[in-house]
This record gives structure tokens, C-alpha cells and sequence, in this order.
């Protein structure tokens, strides 16, 4: 058993941290003393892994409390997801490395950059390259007017529509357990399609186009995994009972 002060040394947060997760109902002490001390046992331990796991990926409390919740929540899944998760962002920030590195050299005058190196690795050239692979995949000019679209909303307008995006998919969690053809997962598929009408008016075909996209293609399948393992193919088959009923 850890003590309040012993497990949040251990896991590097602080005692009222702990404290505060008890109150919102996501970590609970394994024992309470007579003396009124929370004691942690290795259960609770592995359940504050989990919750830092995905504080880290920026999911909030709330969200959290949600997804570890659920009955079916999968520890092994949840992890193997949050490997995936890590590893891409290693890969970026092995990138960003390389860039410092070769902007060193390039200024030691012992190298040529060109104004992409200059930058590689930075979020403005990952959109560009994501932009390419979408047109590739999807309609040019489809891809390139959604992103048109999304460059005339101002900064305060796109942390919405990103939060609004992150709600709807966090609810799809929570109603996983009633089953992709239920009543609320149905009602979020229409919210979800509503969504959409930011960067695009897809038509039923195309929606079953974007919900084949977030199982096979790997970075969409990843940032669902990174939420929760099970979402991407829950999203897959709740689309495909929303458009089969509206055909």
C-alpha cells in the first residue's frame, strides 16, 4: 500500500492532486485507515497511470472519468493505444532534433537549408503534407476548399469547431455500451454529419467513405485508438446503420 504522499512522489503529481481526483470520483484510496489516511494499493496505482497517460495526450478530467468508466474498458487496449500515441510524437520530436541539428550546421556554415528544412518537423508543414496525402486519397478539390474554408475561421472559431469535434467523439465513448445502433449513438452520428458541414457537405456515400477512412487509414486510426481503441470501428458501424436507415 502507498500513502498519499508515497504514490504521488512516486508518480511525480502532487497530494492535493490526488486528493482532488478522489473527490471527482476518478481515483479512489483501495483503503481508508481508521486514522483517515487514503491508502493506494497497486490497482490504484495502475489506474493513476492511466489517468496521467491521458492527461498527457490533453484529454480533460471529465473525458477521462468517461472512458475509464465504462465497463469494457480495456487496460492492455488503452495501453497498446497509448504506445501508438507516444511513438508518433516521438517521431515528430526526433524531426523537430534532425531540424535544430541541421539548423546548427547551417549556421556554422557547414551545410545548404533550403526553407523547408528550415521548418521541417513544425505543425504548418504537417498540415500541408496530411493535405497532400488527403488529396490523394479524396477529391482534390473537395480537400482543397475544405481547407479553404478552415483558413477563413478565425483562431477563437477553430478552437471551437476542435472542442466541438472532441465532444461528439467523447460522448461516442460514452455511449459505446448501448450499441453503435442506439438511439444516442444515432443521435451523434447526425451531430457528427452536422459537424462536418464546416469543411464540407458529404453525402451519404461519402460518409461511408470517412468511416472506412478511420479503420484503415493508420493516422486517422490512430488519433481514434488515442482516445479509445474501440472507437474508430464503434464510429465505423454506428455511420453505416445511420446511412443504411436514411437510404
Amino acid at each position: 500500500m502507498f500513502t498519499v504522499k508515497q504514490l504521488s512522489t512516486l508518480a511525480g503529481v502532487t497530494p492535493r492532486t490526488l486528493h482532488h481526483y478522489d473527490q471527482i470520483g476518478l481515483l479512489k484510496p483501495s483503503q481508508i485507515g481508521e486514522n483517515g489516511y487514503r491508502y493506494y494499493g497497486e490497482d490504484a496505482a495502475l489506474c493513476l497511470q492511466q489517468i496521467l497517460f491521458y492527461r498527457e495526450m490533453g484529454l480533460p478530467l471529465d473525458n477521462i472519468k468517461k472512458i475509464m468508466g465504462r465497463r469494457d474498458f480495456d487496460v492492455l487496449a488503452a495501453l497498446e493505444s497509448h504506445k501508438t500515441e507516444i511513438a508518433r510524437r516521438i517521431k515528430r520530436l526526433e524531426l523537430l532534433v534532425e531540424t535544430v541539428d541541421n539548423t546548427i550546421s547551417y549556421l556554422k556554415g557547414q551545410k545548404i537549408m533550403d526553407n523547408k528544412q528550415i521548418f521541417s518537423g513544425f505543425t504548418p508543414e504537417e498540415e500541408e503534407k496530411y493535405a497532400r496525402e488527403a488529396e490523394e486519397m479524396y477529391d482534390p478539390e473537395t480537400v482543397r476548399e475544405s481547407n479553404r474554408k478552415w483558413k477563413a475561421y478565425g483562431k477563437e472559431k477553430q478552437q471551437s469547431i476542435l472542442a466541438e469535434s472532441k465532444d461528439i467523439h467523447i460522448e461516442m465513448i460514452a455511449a459505446m455500451p448501448k450499441g453503435a445502433g442506439s438511439p444516442e449513438a444515432q443521435a451523434l452520428v447526425e451531430r457528427w454529419r452536422t459537424h462536418m458541414n464546416y469543411f464540407w457537405t458529404p453525402n451519404l456515400e461519402q460518409l461511408l467513405g470517412l468511416a472506412d477512412g478511420y479503420v484503415n487509414d493508420p493516422r486517422f486510426r490512430a488519433t481514434y485508438d488515442a482516445m479509445d481503441p474501440k472507437l474508430a470501428e464503434f464510429m465505423n458501424e454506428a455511420v453505416k446503420i445511420y446511412v443504411a436507415a436514411k437510404r
